[in-house]
């Protein structure tokens, strides 16, 4: 069994649609496009949901890295 970093979640999921769960409960859903060693990223296609509800449809969304909860892959459909 091989042990991966979190480095290798993030090329294995960049370019590909994720969920990225804000310290304050928001859930943002979309194509992670780029990423810094702050967490500062940049997404497209994104969706904005607050209590599981969709709230927003954005193009092109940046975050800032301390408002980062976590990152998660989405679940294949």
């Amino acid at each position: 069994m091989s042990k991966k970093s979190p480095g290798d979640f993030i090329k294995q999921v960049l370019g590909r649609p994720v969920i990225v769960k804000l310290n304050n409960g928001a859930d943002y859903r979309g194509i992670l496009s780029c990423l810094d060693g702050y967490m500062n990223l940049a997404m497209e296609q994104t969706e904005e949901y607050i209590d599981g509800q969709l709230k927003h449809k954005y193009g092109d969304t940046f975050i800032r890295g301390n408002n980062v909860l976590y990152i998660s892959a989405q679940p294949k459909k």
